[in-house]
């Protein structure tokens, strides 16, 4: 069975372009172009792994990340943002992982695998640990997990 992504982004190009790259690596995605429609999908379709933008119409990224991760914490979410400077706010909040635009789509595309390959109990012992951090996706500014 193919691997559900929720695709969460206004931006119409972000979705065009990153939904073929992820069709073409045989994930199913799920597309929202809004906060409230990206609340709305993710709760009817319980996607394996969401891509959430933050500067979104009518509801933030960082309260759909809320509503996601209180009701499925087990779903990985990796923030995917034109916003400088988030990367605190994502670590705080416990985001598995931030990736600034222009996205790396390679190094996007790695991450996602791993993300999908964990099973709930070493995606529970990766959250849980001491010294868990959110992965920060910026080959520019230095790629740490």
């Amino acid at each position: 069975m193919k691997k559900r992504i929720l695709l969460a982004d206004d931006d119409l190009g972000v979705r065009e372009i990153l939904g073929r790259v992820l069709e073409s690596e045989n994930y199913f995605v799920l597309y929202a172009k809004t906060g409230r429609e990206t609340a709305a999908q993710f709760m009817a379709e319980l996607p394996d792994l969401v891509l959430l933008d933050i500067t979104m119409p009518d509801r933030d990224g960082w309260d759909v990340y809320d509503l996601i991760n209180s009701t499925h914490p087990l779903v990985p979410v990796i923030v995917i943002t034109a916003r400088p400077d988030q990367y605190r706010q994502a670590s705080e909040l416990g985001v598995d992982a931030l990736m600034e635009k222009p996205l790396d789509l390679p190094l996007l595309l790695k991450t996602i695998g791993t993300y999908l390959g964990e099973s709930g109990d070493e995606r529970v012992r990766r959250l849980t640990r001491p010294d868990y951090e959110t992965a920060h996706l910026n080959p520019r500014k230095g790629y740490h997990a």
